[in-house]
């Protein structure tokens, strides 16, 4: 390990092989940080945060700090962080309230550029990107590969679908569904995401009946359950398909449309 003298550290952190902590970094109690992540200078990793293996921090960034929640009454709330994640400089990620899960978790290969903000009991998945100065309010869910442009902002308990991407300077009100292109203030939908799921390996068939599917729920004058119920019945079954329907059926917050 590589620890900066000036670094402080409480004594009950655990601390995997290779990790590195950069000067004047402060790591609170009940932290546990895993193999070759490095922390950058200036840091601060706050109480009952868990980081996984091969994170890289960079300086002035704020970790595990306290919820901006006015019911928050100092419960014992954390923060758990993936493997293999990018936190650029001042990148903001606060731990959950008891409101629900009391956690907020990061999964694996993100990257959150600079001043990103993640607030409390948010929820992200895997292989996503965050740009620069967007924030995500409580309880956001981001499913994997989604992308969220520069200045953009979520509202709590909106939901990003798996392989959507959102536009710069958008203010997402309503949940946006998997597979498709958002933008705006109030984000609204710009068809399919089709570059981004080339680019990823979806089959022509997956994307035919993405597209299909799409048609029937956004583009008829069918009422949204009337539409669901056609896609089911008349759309090729897959993988894809079952999830655009299904995410769309839960939604709570409405659909950005």
């Amino acid at each position: 390990m590589k620890i900066h003298p000036t670094a402080i550290i409480a004594e009950d952190v655990q601390l995997g092989e290779g990790v590195e902590i950069g000067p004047y970094s402060i790591i609170g109690p009940d932290v546990k940080i895993g193999k070759d992540t490095v922390i950058g200078p200036h840091t601060v990793i706050d109480n009952y945060t868990q980081i996984g293996e091969g994170c890289k921090i960079l300086q002035f960034c704020s970790i595990g700090a306290p919820p901006q929640d006015l019911k928050f009454g100092g419960e014992k709330t954390g923060v758990i962080i993936g493997n293999f994640n990018t936190i650029r400089e001042y990148v903001s990620i606060h731990r959950g309230t008891t409101a629900d899960t009391g956690t907020t978790v990061i999964g694996d290969h993100n990257l959150f550029m600079a001043y990103v903000h993640i607030a409390h009991n948010c929820k992200v998945g895997s292989n996503v990107i965050i740009a620069n100065s967007t924030g995500l309010a409580g309880h956001v869910e981001v499913e994997d590969y989604a992308i969220i442009s520069p200045l953009s902002g979520v509202h709590q308990f909106c939901r990003i679908g798996a392989h959507s991407i959102v536009g710069g300077a958008s203010a997402v009100v309503k949940d946006i569904p998997p597979y498709t292109m958002a933008n705006g203030n109030r984000a609204t939908l710009f068809g399919l995401n089709l570059i981004g799921l080339t680019r990823r390996g979806f089959s022509e068939s997956s994307i035919a009946a993405v597209k299909q599917a799409y048609r029937i729920i956004f583009r008829s004058d069918l009422l949204l359950e009337e539409a669901l119920e056609k896609a089911k019945n008349e759309v090729e079954d897959c993988p894809e398909v079952r999830h655009f329907i299904d995410f769309i059926q839960k939604s709570k917050r409405s659909i950005c449309r």
